[in-house]
């Protein structure tokens, strides 16, 4: 048998599990590989200057148990010893981390990547179908993130192992289709000149969509917040906020189609997040499975792809956990991305 490589050897246990968004980090413990793992408190971010204070306060201040190495899904890219996150002022610091926390060995891997993993093993019990669809088979599959942005990784399957494929997909162009979306489109907010899936599908997107909205029906938005417009929407007491909700379950499906096309995902495409759970009603009524599959000349292909909602409470940690137990079965790249005393 080959011998291993330095980024290759298991992180050893206890491991140190850690999700860290703009606003929430999350963490637990993994003692061993055939233990469930114990789980903290949520952290806000912005209750610690550094996120090594808020494991030592949040995590290792609470247990007798010490971790060994810690593998940390963040958003964004992953490169040198110094790693900014996007939408809070930490700066994770591998290097550092090692020397005041006890650590030896540190892996930090992008956020949807860990939710790639969560998806390999997804049980029945943590998702739900989304329309009549076959179950799918072992092969490839993706996951889409509509939250804070909109997140967006492939899961490939091949030698009998797991691969995930972390990117940036949800910065693609998005543009009108219908008549109602061409008179929608000028009232939106772009970016530099374009409109981009995220410009519209996730929480702040919400809003650009609404706003759009309002100003084609000349009237005045009232509605001020993300779950604003989700609650009137699916009460039915709003109908700026019910027809933000069915464009958007639209926008998503095409976008969802279109990255099941780009992946092959033959295995199912996945809708992670809690926006995805809140609004899972709407994604159950037709528009959803419509513009999934209305992607001739391949709209066959696209039928025959289940889509679902995850709703595990922790689903980034309940991947990283998978791979932390069982390596082998996922072909996560860690050159560059791990620390190592």
């Amino acid at each position: 048998m080959p011998k291993l490589t330095h980024s290759e050897a298991p992180l050893p246990f206890p491991i140190l599990i850690g999700d860290i968004g703009g606003t929430n980090a999350r963490f637990s413990i993994l003692v061993d590989a055939y233990a469930e793992p114990k789980h903290f408190p949520n952290v806000h971010t912005a209750d610690f200057e550094t996120i090594d204070a808020a494991i030592q306060q949040g995590v290792l201040d609470k247990t007798a148990v010490q971790p060994r190495s810690a593998i940390l899904a963040i958003a964004g890219p992953v490169r040198g010893d110094e790693i900014p996150l996007t939408n809070c002022d930490w700066v994770i610091r591998p290097k550092t981390m090692i020397a005041n926390l006890g650590l030896e060995d540190v892996l930090i891997i992008n956020d949807f990547e860990a939710q790639a993993l969560a998806i390999a093993g997804v049980s029945e019990e943590h998702r739900e179908t989304i329309g009549e669809t076959s179950e799918g088979m072992i092969a490839s599959r993706a996951v889409l993130g509509p939250g804070t942005g909109l997140g967006v990784a492939g899961l490939i399957h091949a030698q009998h192992a797991w691969i995930p494929v972390p990117g940036e997909g949800g910065h693609i162009d998005l543009g009108p289709r219908s008549e109602r979306d061409f008179q929608i489109w000028p009232h939106l907010e772009p970016i530099e000149g374009r409109i981009s899936a995220e410009q519209i599908l996730c929480g702040r997107g919400l809003q650009n969509l609404y706003h759009a909205i309002c100003k084609v029906d000349r009237i005045e938005p009232v509605l001020v917040q993300p779950a604003d417009i989700t609650t009137h929407a699916l009460a039915g007491t709003n109908a700026q906020a019910e027809e933000t909700v069915t464009l958007f379950v639209t926008y998503l499906g095409r976008v969802a189609g279109d990255i099941a096309l780009i992946f092959m995902a033959r295995g199912g495409v996945y809708l992670s997040g809690g926006i995805s759970q809140k609004i899972l009603p709407a994604l159950q009524k037709p528009e959803f499975r419509a513009a999934f599959e209305d992607k001739a000349p391949h709209s066959a292909l696209l039928k025959s792809i289940p889509t679902h909602v995850v709703t595990h409470p922790l689903a980034a940690l309940a991947g990283l956990s998978a791979y932390a137990r069982m390596p082998a079965n996922f072909g996560l790249a860690t050159d560059g991305r791990r620390w190592r005393r």
